[in-house]
């Protein structure tokens, strides 16, 4: 009889020992499987953002395409406004130039200030105003510029979606948030003066 409940005990601590093992094997998978969640998660939403740049790049990049053309044409017709043809030749190159995103968020902002000047200087000018090359690239323009517009708000909100998931636990130890938000230039923050 003691052997029998020797027996009993033994074979209850095996199960006990088999059912605890099983539990941690369980709880190593479920955890495993977890991490790999999170960080497939941290990669999607990553080249989420890698799109969304890229999307943002090609349209920036139809826009200094346009560029010379437009100052070509325009040059025509103001040759004394040789300053505001320098600088905006002179961005283009400095875009074409940068490496990081943030180079490029930073010569894109200057740019826009650029073509704001150069689309004064073409007010000054009403025969250019008509000239039907002129007319065709000032159009191609903003309607490059309103796709901008768009593909950079679809980028800022991407890189929102992935800079609050990483910044957050569990996110956070599998990536750093990423800072080259677009955002308005300083001068677009300036009250323009208006003069008659």
């Amino acid at each position: 009889m003691k052997q029998i409940n020797n027996n009993s005990r033994h074979g209850s601590t095996e199960q006990l020992f088999v059912i605890f093992i099983a539990s941690v094997f369980l709880f190593a998978i479920i955890v495993a499987f977890a991490i790999v969640h999170i960080y497939n998660k941290v990669q999607r939403l990553d080249e989420g953002v890698n799109s969304a740049w890229a999307q943002v790049d090609t349209v920036l990049q139809r826009r200094y395409d346009l560029i010379p053309n437009l100052v070509e044409t325009v040059k025509g017709y103001a040759k004394q406004e040789k300053d505001v043809f320098t600088e905006v030749t002179r961005l283009r190159s400095q875009w074409a130039e940068a490496k990081t995103q943030s180079e490029k968020v930073q010569a894109a902002s200057d740019m826009e200030s650029a073509l704001s000047r150069l689309m004064v200087v073409v007010e000054q000018y009403p025969q250019l105003k008509s000239n039907e090359n002129f007319l065709a690239l000032q159009s191609q323009l903003e309607g490059t510029e309103n796709r901008i517009a768009v593909e950079r708000r679809r980028y800022n909100e991407t890189l929102q979606a992935y800079n609050t998931y990483v910044r957050q636990i569990p996110g956070s130890f599998f990536a750093q948030p990423k800072d080259a938000y677009f955002k308005a230039a300083e001068k677009a923050k300036e009250v323009p003066q208006v003069k008659f």
